[in-house]
């Protein structure tokens, strides 16, 4: 009996250990899923991420006063324009605290070729772990597991490197 206690707490610290490392392994290596929201664009259309599977989903909130945002938009739209037809949907959130209609107004005069929505509510911002900085862009596979989440403006080149590894 005295042989079986030493022989139990000689293999139980490494055990824990073991199943510790394997379960922060595991934890480390699954990528978090979309969040099951459903957009409302500005025309009223509504979008559930749920239904975007088997697409490639980049979700890129941004602001009309936000510089960096605006500066990346030629940008997201040219990637938009050429992946589009390749299973890759963009959603441009607009923040909260940005006036709907300087949102309309912009996506008007831009010619915004993307689905883009206002989220009046605050609901997409903190569905997606309370955004609070623009341009902020999570991208999903076609699964709707996050590939990435960049805070700042996007780097288009990695971006496509990104979307044709994809199979985009």
């Amino acid at each position: 009996m005295l042989n079986s206690k030493i022989f139990s707490k000689k293999w139980l610290i490494p055990l824990v250990t073991l199943v510790l490392l394997a379960g922060l392994a595991f934890a480390v290596t699954q990528k978090p899923q979309a969040p099951d929201v459903t957009f409302t664009t500005l025309d009223g259309r509504t979008i559930k991420m749920r239904d975007l599977q088997g697409k490639t989903v980049l979700i890129n909130f941004w602001a009309t006063d936000c510089s960096g945002c605006i500066k990346e938009m030629p940008d997201l739209i040219n990637t938009y324009q050429q992946y589009r037809n390749k299973n890759v949907e963009v959603i441009a959130v607009a923040m909260p605290y940005d006036p709907i209609g300087q949102v309309r107004n912009y996506t008007k005069t831009q010619a915004l070729p993307f689905q883009v929505m206002h989220d009046q509510t605050g609901g997409m911002v903190k569905a997606f772990g309370n955004v609070n900085l623009t341009p902020t862009t999570f991208i999903y596979d076609k699964q709707g597991r996050r590939l990435e989440k960049t805070i700042g403006e996007l780097d288009f080149v990695h971006l496509r490197q990104l979307l044709d590894q994809q199979g985009n």
